[in-house]
């Protein structure tokens, strides 16, 4: 893949992160670090812009956190609807590629609390292969 050459803004950058994750993670490689964290804070901005609120805190470590869906919202110590994974989980679920049962089931995303259920947000956009 050569160097970037579409537009220079952040919805474009986050997308084009988005699909250098899901490029790498197809051909068997571990995406960059940063291309990762791209598209992790890129994802977690979809979700925010989809279900704007306060009631669920969906956390992605090392790379950010966001409090999103409507409803009551928690102002101190641990929240009580909560949602953490690890980054390229999350971009596979942003993107469509892995369904939230199964990433539940599985141990992949911890989830808490009677809100902490994202699958009616889920896929926040769907993956368009590179070409």
């Amino acid at each position: 893949m050569g160097p970037w050459s579409g537009p220079v803004t952040v919805p474009a950058l986050g997308a084009a992160s988005l699909d250098g994750v899901i490029a790498a993670a197809d051909a068997g490689l571990t995406p960059q670090r940063e291309a990762l964290r791209g598209a992790v804070i890129h994802a977690l901005g979809l979700l925010e812009a989809l279900a704007p609120g306060r009631s669920v805190e969906v956390r992605v470590p090392p790379f950010g956190a966001v409090q999103c869906i409507a409803g009551l919202r928690h102002t101190r110590g641990t929240p009580p609807n909560v949602v953490e994974t690890d980054a390229l989980t999350w971009v596979m679920l942003a993107t469509g590629r892995a369904e939230w049962p199964d990433a539940v089931a599985g141990g992949a995303v911890r989830a808490s609390g009677p809100r902490a259920d994202l699958s009616p947000y889920l896929p926040l956009t769907s993956a368009v292969p590179l070409t």
